[in-house]
């Protein structure tokens, strides 16, 4: 299980268009290796359809091989679909790993149930699908109803509780908050582990 965050650091919204379709992308190709996609939190960007940055996690045999084609820096050369005639054509993006997920005891943690809300049609919205998991010790509780299972929401509010607790952890020591808050300014240019070209998104590798 590997731990993966992408950003657009401090990019303009052509790079939070980048993050958007580099997910679409790394997901096609885990699909293909058969490793598991789980998104764990997202932050929108400005123009619909955008992510500023995006936390998930990869599960699978062969997830290492998948890792290790996403980790660094990414370039897109594509046309800005918002500034016409803008002669940049070069976005950058991030991908980097954090620590492992902390894992917690089943006595350490309460789950809850509730209807689901917001979109996702009746069907969410008549079963007890969102799911709240709360650490006992710290208080620390988080709501996953991103799924339309019970069970697929209770996974995914479970890792997300592990991850903020082990953010707290490394908070108390400094260390989490300033490695997240680096990275998202120092997205570094022009050494790109992968380069994607057009609204397609097409990988030159």
């Amino acid at each position: 299980m590997i731990l993966l965050q992408i950003s657009s650091a401090q990019g303009p919204d052509e790079c939070t268009l980048a993050v958007k379709k580099a997910l679409e992308r790394l997901i096609q190709e885990a699909t293909k290796l058969n490793v598991i996609v789980d998104i764990l939190e997202e932050e929108q960007g400005q123009h619909a359809g955008t992510l500023r940055s995006v936390l998930i996690v990869i599960q699978g045999e062969k997830e290492q091989q998948l890792f290790k084609r996403w980790n660094g820096t990414i370039k897109w050369i594509c046309e800005s679909p918002w500034r016409e005639g803008a002669g940049r054509k070069n976005w950058f993006i991030g991908v980097t790993q954090f620590d492992p997920i902390q894992e917690m005891m089943e006595s350490d943690i309460r789950f809850e149930t509730s209807k689901a809300s917001g979109p996702g049609g009746q069907h969410v919205n008549k079963t007890e699908s969102a799911v709240r998991v709360v650490h006992i010790a710290s208080g620390i509780s988080v709501k996953v109803q991103s799924e339309r299972s019970q069970h697929a929401n209770r996974r995914l509010a479970r890792l997300l509780l592990g991850h903020r607790l082990r953010q707290l952890q490394n908070m108390q020591q400094a260390q989490l908050k300033a490695e997240r808050r680096l990275f998202h300014h120092q997205v570094e240019r022009g050494n790109a582990v992968r380069t994607f070209i057009g609204m397609k998104f097409t990988p030159q590798d």
